[in-house]
């Protein structure tokens, strides 16, 4: 006899729950913790037998979260085909058993995915890596191996003078960075899109799009599979802790870096917007001005980007210099900035069915890279 219980599951690429209770569509859940670290916050898994039924399911323990913040006013994610990525009411209620984060779904089907956002797997980074590298123009290499033998993918692209890294899922979470990267290497490698193709003249890119591939298969929030934060290993990275960071920072100081874009996620601020340099110990005027006018170009360019929302400024010399971003302004005399993406929604152009999505994350890659050459030209 069939049961009429629901089943989940979360054995896959970067699948990530642990089932505490199931009562017919009902389901009492928690987050497990990064591998070898305290911090949680990313959720995959699958549910099935749901049969078109109301589903509930409560994610417990969420006080403790890396970002309680973030369960405010946010919607899971929720696919049935595992295309389309829409959004599930969700609530949540500090006070219901250390943070719950209650999730209501009526599927189709028998079938539907639930993700903290829309997961990026490493099968179609696979995918991505391999149309790129066809593409004219463009050589691949891979930089080092991650802790677990993984590679570290870098693109290479453009026969211009200005040196430019494109890197991304420092944090494997925060998946939305791998879906810019679908936006701004299908604007870099397509011949026919005049933007691509007057980028590649000015400069020379560097796209590595998971700088974290342990932690994007496993299905942590920050970590690697060491349990180590890599956007606090870049002022002295490590072989043995954290060799992602040690390659691509080898690989940036044979080339040099004019201009770098470190692409994040965000589980608090429902808005994108970048963060600089400021309080790096070689701050000047002409520096902090040209990321002053990337900011302005890009807000320009898309209502999706704004600047009114953001992380504090560091004071004079208080910047973290282990943080790539400002490392990087150091190191180099580089305009870097951080782009930060919403998990929830931009609130000035909020989308009900969809939230912040994978296509939303792609066409700010776009735009993005149209800023650059805005940019350039100035």
């Amino acid at each position: 006899m069939t049961s009429t219980a629901i089943q989940i599951d979360a054995a896959f690429d970067s699948g990530n729950i642990e089932v505490l209770s199931i009562a017919g569509t009902t389901a009492r859940l928690a987050i497990r913790k990064d591998t070898n670290s305290d911090f949680f916050q990313w959720f995959h898994f699958r549910v099935s037998n749901a049969a078109g039924r109301a589903l509930e399911l409560k994610i417990t323990g969420l006080n403790a979260s890396a970002y309680p913040d973030g369960w405010s006013g946010y919607n899971a994610a929720v696919s049935e085909d595992r295309e389309f990525w829409g959004r599930a009411s969700s609530s949540f209620d500090p006070g219901e058993d250390n943070g719950t984060l209650t999730i209501r779904y009526q599927p189709a089907g028998h079938l539907a995915w639930f993700a903290y956002f829309a997961p990026y797997s490493w099968e179609r980074h696979q995918d991505l890596v391999a149309s790129c590298a066809l593409s004219a123009g463009v050589t691949h290499r891979v930089l080092g191996h991650s802790r677990d033998g993984r590679s570290i993918d870098c693109l290479d692209l453009g026969e211009g003078p200005k040196q430019v890294w494109l890197y991304a899922r420092q944090h494997p979470g925060e998946s939305m960075a791998e879906w810019w990267m679908e936006g701004a290497l299908d604007c870099l490698t397509d011949p026919a899109d005049p933007v691509g193709r007057a980028l590649r003249r000015n400069c020379t890119f560097h796209v590595v799009p998971n700088a974290n591939p342990d932690g994007s298969v496993l299905g942590n929030l920050r970590t690697n599979s060491l349990g180590v934060n890599l956007n606090r290993e870049w002022d002295n990275p490590s072989a043995a802790q954290s060799p992602e960071v040690l390659a691509i920072r080898n690989a940036m100081d044979a080339t040099g870096v004019d201009l770098a874009m470190d692409v994040h996620g965000d589980e608090a601020i429902p808005a994108v917007f970048l963060a600089g340099f400021e309080g790096i110990p070689s701050w000047s005027e002409a520096l902090q001005g040209g990321f002053n006018r990337y900011k302005a170009i890009l807000d320009r360019r898309t209502p999706d980007f704004q600047t009114k929302r953001g992380y504090p400024v560091a004071g004079p010399g208080r910047a973290n210099l282990s943080m790539s971003t400002n490392q990087l302004a150091e190191r180099f005399g580089a305009v870097s900035m951080t782009l930060e993406m919403p998990f929830k929604d931009n609130d000035d152009l909020p989308d009900l069915a969809q939230g912040w999505s994978p296509e939303r994350s792609a066409q700010l890659g776009r735009d993005c890279m149209a800023a650059l050459l805005e940019w350039l030209a100035d």
